[in-house]
């Protein structure tokens, strides 16, 4: 069995060699690569990206990144375009090859159709002067050192380093587009990202349940309110519009110094200073209102500030959302 002080050294010097890797890439962010982001922004088809073995795995992720992100991709393995698929390049598309050695056959197969089709072709290799980069419209060279398999054969440096560049690629597309939070959350309309991204208050409300009291609803009709609401708190509403908040810490504290509950009224107990919120507020920034408090729930109101009802902390964590 291996010892842990083996087995630490290994694992560091692997994130060592790709880290040394990843940070020398600087060097291909120039000109170059400014001119391949203008193009690529100015692609009013698809970015087509193809590779094979584990640069198609990394293809894959590229593809899938871009189009989280505004930039309409498909992955295309390059075994599979040479024998049918490559049907799905469009005259309009822009197709990147990714190859660590930038040699395979098929990578001059794929140039020749490209050039018939009038298709630009922007290789991504870790050598200069290969057969992709001869090739290639336009082409990066993400150099490294060696793998970081002792070996130096299994691809790990080079699979490191193209999916650093690729994700440079897909994040500086997605500042120049301006796609926003906003445009985000509308690719991701599911899961607690889409959730954190979209959910309003106004999806949280439950409008059977709105709690209110008056000014001069007595103790007993406060805590009748607050119970059978089950939120921890009523708002005090004076024409449709809130004046105040009465939460169960209230009522506690109201007991613990032993005042003659049956002369208390609303306006002995309310806090005029609720944490209102709109109805349109994101449940996320709700949320953070809450942790920042220290309080439980907030108050609801419409665009006319009218009482809409409470959210409670639970309401927005049930939904899978969590600040951070």
């Amino acid at each position: 069995m291996a010892n842990q002080q083996k087995i630490k050294k290994i694992a560091l010097d692997t994130l060592s060699i790709e880290s040394k890797s990843i940070s020398n890439l600087s060097k291909a962010i120039d000109s170059n690569f400014c001119k391949i982001i203008n193009t690529l922004k100015a692609c009013i088809g698809k970015i087509v990206i193809t590779g094979i073995g584990k640069s198609a795995i990394i293809g894959m992720k590229i593809s899938a990144t871009l189009n989280s992100t505004g930039s309409k991709s498909v992955f295309l393995h390059l075994g599979d375009a040479l024998h049918g698929d490559i049907g799905v390049i469009g005259k309009d598309d822009i197709v990147i090859c990714i190859s660590k050695s930038g040699e395979s056959i098929e990578i001059e197969s794929l140039s020749n159709y490209l050039k018939i089709e009038g298709v630009q072709l922007i290789g991504i290799s870790c050598i200069k002067d290969s057969l992709l980069d001869k090739l290639s419209d336009m082409f990066i060279h993400t150099e490294i050192e060696r793998e970081a398999c002792h070996n130096n054969l299994a691809p790990t440096t080079s699979s490191s380093c193209h999916l650093a560049i690729g994700d440079a690629i897909a994040m500086t597309l997605q500042k120049i587009k301006g796609f926003s939070p906003n445009d985000f959350s509308t690719y991701h309309p599911s899961g607690n990202l889409g959730k954190k991204l979209s959910l309003k208050l106004n999806n949280l409300l439950d409008n059977s349940r709105i709690p209110a009291v008056n000014l001069s609803s007595t103790f007993f009709e406060i805590i009748d309110e607050i119970s059978s609401n089950m939120y921890g708190a009523t708002a005090v509403i004076k024409s449709d519009k809130i004046i105040g908040i009465i939460t169960d810490g209230d009522i506690r504290r109201i007991i613990e110094k032993k005042h003659d509950i049956n002369s208390v009224l609303a306006s002995d107990l309310m806090n005029k200073n609720p944490k209102v919120l709109s109805e349109s507020t994101l449940a996320y920034d709700a949320l953070g209102v809450m942790k920042k408090n220290n309080i439980s729930q907030v108050l609801v109101i419409d665009d006319n500030q009218i009482y809409k009802g409470i959210v409670h902390i639970l309401d927005i964590i049930k939904q899978g959302i969590s600040y951070e």
